[in-house]
């Protein structure tokens, strides 16, 4: 219940309220976060999103055979995203600490990646059980890069879009692996 809650309202709304009353393409997370009214609001944010992203990939990464490399990968992105959030993006003042702030910021990317792995993994086990999960990951993907290119930035509304439309994608996949009993063994057969 406590999964639902989070994923279908309270990322989602906070999502849209950390963003409320900015342009949300021309302006970024990264930008909102270093204001000094919004920090903490970011801060929260990013540990509400990343232990929701870790804590259910891992319940998904449970189910999968050989899961090294979806665990490394799950772990990764959210030490990553730990330390952009954590690591102020002010780069008239401190431009060294922003310069860290863009690598991590831009190597969390890598839930992406892992997200990728899982997702094909379960598609590669069972094709008509997933198929819907790996094109929705392709439209999120699509979506995400059509929003790049018209901001020309990583903008609030590709953050905003990615964050939402992945959240609400891995409560759906969670719900699906766990209440199938999907296992490497029942996969397989």
């Amino acid at each position: 219940m406590i999964l639902n809650i989070t994923a279908y309202f309270i990322i989602p709304v906070y999502t849209f309220l950390f963003a409320w009353g900015t342009d949300w393409f021309t302006l970024n997370f990264s930008v909102l976060g270093s204001l000094a009214n919004r920090k903490n609001a970011f801060l929260l944010w990013g540990i509400i999103v990343g232990t929701y992203f870790y804590y259910v990939l891992r319940k998904i990464i449970h189910h999968l055979p050989r899961n090294r490399k979806e665990t490394v990968t799950s772990v990764s992105a959210l030490i990553l995203l730990a330390f952009a959030v954590t690591t102020p993006y002010l780069p008239e003042n401190r431009p060294f600490r922003a310069f860290l702030h863009v690598i991590f910021a831009f190597s969390a990317s890598v839930l992406l990646g892992c997200l990728y792995l899982i997702v094909w993994k379960l598609y590669c086990m069972n094709r008509d059980g997933y198929r819907s999960y790996f094109i929705c990951l392709n439209v999120i993907t699509v979506l995400s890069a059509m929003l790049l290119l018209l901001a020309g930035i990583v903008s609030s509304a590709l953050e905003i879009f990615f964050t939402v439309s992945c959240t609400l994608m891995l409560i759906r996949l969670y719900r699906r692996v766990s209440s199938a009993g999907d296992t490497y063994y029942s996969l397989k057969h």
